[in-house]
C-alpha cells in the first residue's frame, strides 16, 4: 500500500476483529515501523511487547476495565516507554512513543489490519496499565503506556467526518 493511501485509510477501529491469527513475521514488521520511528536526541526510548499467545491476552484483556467494547483480536501490542533524560531535564519519551505509535498505526493499515490506540483507558488514576505490565513481566522503570490490539477487522473501518483542510492548514499566517 502506498504511504498516502495508508493514511488516508488509517482509522481507529473498535469494533469486533476475525479470528485469524496475526502471523509474527507481520508482527515484526509492525514493530520494526514503530522502533524505525524518531526519538529525541535518539535516546530509544521506546520498548515493545508483542502479545500473539491467547492465553496472555486473555490474562492483559482481563486487567482492562471497564473492557473495550468487542475486542477480540488475536494479538496485540504494548507499547513501553523508559524516561530518559535527553539533555539537562528534557524527556522526550511522549513524543518518541507517540512517533513509534503512529507508525504502527501506518504499518497495521498497510498490512490490511485494524487497530486502535488505547492510552488514556489504561494510564487513567487507576493505573490499569501496572496491572498489564505485571502480567507482562515489565520490570520497574518502564512504563507501559500502550495497548494496541490487532487483527483483521469484521468490518471496515470508517473514520470519522473531518474538518476541510482550510479550517486547520493556512500558510504564512494562523487563518491564511
Amino acid at each position: 500500500m502506498e504511504l498516502f493511501e495508508a493514511i488516508a485509510l488509517r482509522h481507529s477501529y473498535r469494533g469486533g476483529f476475525l479470528p485469524d491469527p496475526v502471523p509474527r513475521e507481520d508482527l515484526v514488521r509492525i514493530m520494526e515501523a514503530g522502533l524505525a520511528g524518531p526519538t529525541g536526541c535518539n535516546k530509544q526510548t521506546v520498548f515493545l511487547v508483542a502479545i500473539d499467545d491467547p492465553a496472555v491476552l486473555a490474562n492483559v484483556r482481563a486487567c482492562i476495565n471497564p473492557p473495550l467494547a468487542r475486542e477480540n483480536a488475536p494479538a496485540a501490542i504494548c507499547v513501553l516507554t523508559k524516561r530518559v533524560f535527553a539533555y539537562r531535564d528534557k524527556c522526550f519519551a511522549v513524543q518518541d512513543y507517540s512517533a513509534a505509535i503512529e507508525n504502527m498505526l501506518l504499518a497495521t493499515t498497510a498490512l490490511g489490519y485494524a487497530t486502535c490506540w488505547y492510552e488514556g483507558h489504561i494510564t487513567d488514576d487507576d493505573r490499569l496499565c501496572d496491572q498489564m505490565a505485571n502480567v507482562l513481566g515489565v520490570p520497574e522503570g518502564y512504563d507501559l503506556v500502550c495497548y494496541l490490539p490487532i487483527g483483521r477487522p469484521v468490518h471496515e473501518p470508517r473514520g470519522p467526518k473531518k474538518d476541510a483542510f482550510e479550517e486547520h492548514a493556512w500558510f504564512n499566517a494562523f487563518g491564511g
